[in-house]
């Protein structure tokens, strides 16, 4: 690749693209000039969409997509990303400096017909098996590409309160989101829990191709490339496949409007006598809850406008997981169960979210019955940090203390079945210590690469500290430079809220 000449079609790109000789090695590459070039283009393009100059848009896109830094942005992303030993059906993967660059190369849109998709299943925590297409690489560095110029669009345009799959949000800023919703005593009391069925595997193909602001040969191509299973070949005639990098905002992007529609059909507050309707949307990918001040609302305006909402886009609620239910009674989302007691809102971790962890810890302690006991904690610690630090913005300390209670009696049972000829002082001394604030901490010794020995304790979830999160304003979008200094502000915040060590890296 050495001296090879950057075929690029219009002028404009091709004076900002880097230097001949630096660029063709890849560990030459300055990521963070790069990422700023990219960024300034990106900010344009979504200055363009605020303002209504789609054909602005159109052309930016164009820019983008062409531009050989955001080529070497796209191929970073599909080489660094979990996914990167996975192939596709081709079998291929990127490793070497020398395959990072000719992918970088190769990366066009004259001649690109996509791959069929890899067709794998994984289980549903319902048992259900959840189907998943795994691009090669070559066409996941295509979306990649391709998203960069979509991103700044789809967050311009996107609903104030949908935070699954887009950039600076989160899970905690959908439950913040509930909690400023539901919490006074004025708040909406009755809540439409409602799922769309197969969302990913059933969007329809016409309507994308028509509404989604992107290149409408490559999105084209993208949905119908089918996929591999058994050996045979097998089209697509709906949806957009989950385990492709562009899915989740091709999903998003399709699903946003939502919140307008149901807001539209509400009736108005002179047409309630003076009472407010109270219509919230708080939605998660293609999990959303609906609040409303009266059941009959719900029932007579606000279901029927969401079906004909998704009607037009091949989509339709599922009936198993879509109901109505008043907040005393309490609803579970994203994990979290929020309700309403005595007029005070309480959001605390599901009681399914709870069985799923202790189901999970017990099965990696059963596993583990004749293995090393530094191994079955390097298992757990992981699981039991992730899972606290996903909860830990809500009332969750008492379900963080009984978690470890579980967990300790499970560690004590499988101690003392190893050594069942022992006593439990024995077992006490030989696998807990003191240790902190506690006499009874499980711990294992471990051999370091230089030949010493250290201690390894298991994380306890009650020593992860509670903490309120600072929910993400509605309107911001991390593509505008109005919002710059309160992204800033942000990062900051939660910098100096990472453990010193992490800090430091960052």
């Amino acid at each position: 690749m050495e001296g090879k000449q950057l075929n690029i079609p219009h002028i404009k790109c091709a004076r900002v693209c880097a230097p001949s000789r630096p660029w063709t090695q890849w560990k030459a590459i300055n990521w963070k000039y790069v990422e700023k070039w990219v960024r300034k283009l990106q900010v344009r393009i979504a200055k363009a969409a605020e303002e209504g100059k789609h054909g602005k848009v159109k052309s930016l896109q164009w820019l983008l997509t062409h531009s050989f830094y955001a080529r070497l942005l796209a191929v970073k992303r599909v080489v660094t990303n979990k996914g990167k030993k996975t192939p596709g059906v081709d079998g291929v993967i990127w490793r070497t400096s020398k395959q990072k660059m000719q992918a970088v190369y190769a990366l066009r849109r004259k001649g690109y017909k996509p791959l069929p998709l890899r067709r794998i299943y994984i289980e549903k925590k319902n048992g259900k098996l959840r189907p998943l297409g795994i691009p090669p690489m070559s066409d996941r560095a295509q979306q990649a590409l391709y998203l960069l110029a979509l991103l700044p669009v789809a967050e311009t345009t996107a609903d104030p309160n949908s935070y699954g799959f887009r950039p600076m949000r989160s899970c905690a800023d959908a439950i913040g989101q509930c909690f400023i919703s539901l919490a006074k005593s004025y708040s909406p009391k009755w809540i439409l829990e409602a799922d769309i069925k197969s969302c990913f595997d059933e969007i329809s193909h016409p309507w994308m191709i028509e509404n989604i602001p992107m290149d409408k040969r490559i999105l084209k191509a993208w949905l119908k490339a089918g996929y591999m299973e058994g050996g045979r070949f097998y089209p697509t005639k709906a949806g957009t496949p989950q385990g492709g990098i562009a899915s989740p905002v091709l999903a998003n992007t399709t699903l946003d409007g939502l919140e307008r529609v149901c807001r539209g059909v509400a009736p108005t507050r002179h047409e309630l006598g003076g009472i407010c309707p109270k219509v919230n949307v708080i939605r998660y990918a293609d999990d959303f809850i609906v609040t409303a001040g009266t059941r009959q609302m719900l029932e007579s305006k606000i279901i029927p406008a969401i079906r004909t909402y998704l009607k037009e886009r091949g989509l339709t609620l599922s009936e198993e997981k879509t109901r109505i239910t008043h907040i005393e009674k309490g609803f579970d989302f994203l994990g979290q169960n929020v309700r309403k007691h005595q007029n005070k809102l309480t959001i605390n971790p599901s009681k399914k979210s709870v069985r799923s962890i202790l189901d999970k810890t017990k099965e990696i302690i059963k596993a583990h019955r004749g293995k090393e006991t530094w191994h079955m904690i390097k298992k757990l610690n992981p699981v039991i940090r992730g899972w606290a630090n996903y909860h830990r913005h809500v009332y969750a300390s008492e379900t963080f203390s009984y978690l470890d209670t579980c967990i300790f009696k499970n560690l004590w049972r499988w101690a003392r079945k190893r050594h069942n000829g022992k006593g439990k002082r024995w077992t006490r001394k030989k696998y807990f210590r003191e240790h902190g604030n506690t006499s009874w901490s499980f711990f294992a010794t471990q051999k370091s690469k230089n030949g010493s020995m250290y201690t390894i304790d298991l994380l306890r979830a009650c020593t992860i500290k509670t903490k309120p999160h600072a929910k993400i304003q509605a309107q911001a979008n991390p593509y505008s430079h109005k919002w710059d200094e309160y992204f800033q502000r942000r990062k900051k915040k939660k910098d100096m809220t990472l453990p010193s060590r992490k800090r430091s890296s960052l």
